[in-house]
């Protein structure tokens, strides 16, 4: 291929008998590259041969032109002689295919109800199979850290269970008491006709406990955290960092999956013990203004309405509602693509995901509270 100059004569072609004589510059740089037309081997009876004596400067543009004129040529029986050229172009056009495939027809689509079923079931199963080994790999993990062999770096534990913990104390603060607030009001103003105003502090108390408490501050923490740790680890796939983890022969699970579900454990519990805490503190304002009830008999009937064992329920319960949280985000995290779109797309997911297994769990553990009569 000759590099081109300043100086660019426009190309031209012209067919004389069954020879094909190009002269002039055939750059496609230069955008004058001429169409090699359909019925350009009309008259052409026998191997169209290649005359290129007079070309100057040429770059993809010729190869472009001769591709066009070969095909040409096989379409209308034609045998196309290339010894007329240079040995470059010669070997640039011989990787280039004598016919183009047509475009292969778009797939039908067909209404197949059980196929679809089939595939919708096969891959929870497999997506089932993978979160329990994540989880299992997590727990080895885990127990390897008990054992002073942990895989993982205490800095990172520190700063998801600062993230996870206090960082996360005025909103589950503001929804707990709000919580609080609401069920006493409700409650108040059905109460009050039964002349049971009193009963308001027993009302508030059994249902922060036994539920409002838990789901409410595990719906806050799979919102704000969970959503948090898929961006995280989308990131880091978009980064090539977990690439270059397996790479070095680091494991996720304990490098990154490990610190993130530890995290929530520990704060989750706490949590749900500030929750309860905070939404009591909600009720009681509420029950004062608009009750005749004074502050010591309501934390009388508060603490007398809830046994210790609903407390050892809701804790057990915000544990479960931490590791489903901790488990789903990252694994949504980890099989998140390589775009920024596709953080975005993970860390929705990751909530509404979290949002749904939390109420999903929730329901477990009332038909488990019934059984056992709690």
């Amino acid at each position: 291929m000759k590099p081109p100059t300043g100086t660019v004569s426009p190309p031209n072609w012209e067919i004389d008998g069954n020879a094909l004589t190009l002269h002039g510059d055939w750059l496609a740089q230069a955008g004058s590259t001429p169409p090699f037309p359909d019925d350009a081997l009309t008259g052409v009876t026998r191997s169209l041969s290649l005359n290129m004596a007079g070309v100057g400067q040429w770059d993809s543009g010729l190869v472009a032109f001769l591709w066009d004129a070969k095909r040409s040529a096989m379409s209308a029986g034609i045998g196309f002689d290339t010894k007329g050229l240079p040995d470059s172009t010669r070997k640039l056009l011989g990787l280039l295919p004598d016919r183009v495939a047509p475009p292969s027809p778009a797939p039908g689509h067909h209404f197949r109800p059980l196929s679809w079923f089939g595939g919708r079931i096969i891959g929870v199963l497999t997506e089932t199979g993978i979160l329990a080994a994540l989880l299992a790999a997590v727990t080895g993990g885990g127990v390897r850290a008990m054992a002073g062999r942990a895989r993982m770096r205490g800095v990172d534990l520190l700063a998801d269970v600062r993230d996870a913990g206090p960082a996360a104390l005025i909103i589950v603060s503001v929804v707990n008491f709000l919580l609080g607030a609401i069920l006493a009001f409700v409650g108040a103003v059905q109460l009050r006709k039964f002349a049971a105003d009193m009963y308001v502090a027993d009302l508030v108390a059994i249902a922060l406990v036994r539920e409002m408490a838990a789901v409410m501050t595990a719906i806050v923490m799979a919102g704000r955290t969970g959503g948090a740790y898929a961006a995280r680890i989308a990131t880091m796939q978009g980064n090539e960092e977990i690439d270059a983890l397996a790479v070095i022969g680091i494991p996720v699970a304990d490098y990154i999956v490990l610190p993130a579900i530890l995290s929530l454990v520990f704060t989750m519990p706490l949590l749900y013990l500030y929750g309860c805490l905070v939404g009591m503190l909600g009720g009681f304002v509420v029950s004062i203004a608009m009750l005749s009830v004074t502050g010591a008999g309501y934390l009388h009937e508060t603490l007398g309405a809830v046994p210790l064992d609903q407390f050892a329920f809701g804790f057990v319960k915000s544990i479960a509602f931490a590791i489903l949280i901790g488990v789903t985000s990252c694994r949504i995290g980890l099989k998140a693509g390589r775009s920024s779109a596709d953080v975005g797309s993970a860390a929705t997911t990751a909530v509404v995901t979290g949002i749904v297994g939390v109420i999903a769990v929730d329901a477990v553990f009332a038909v488990i509270a019934q059984v056992l009569n709690l």
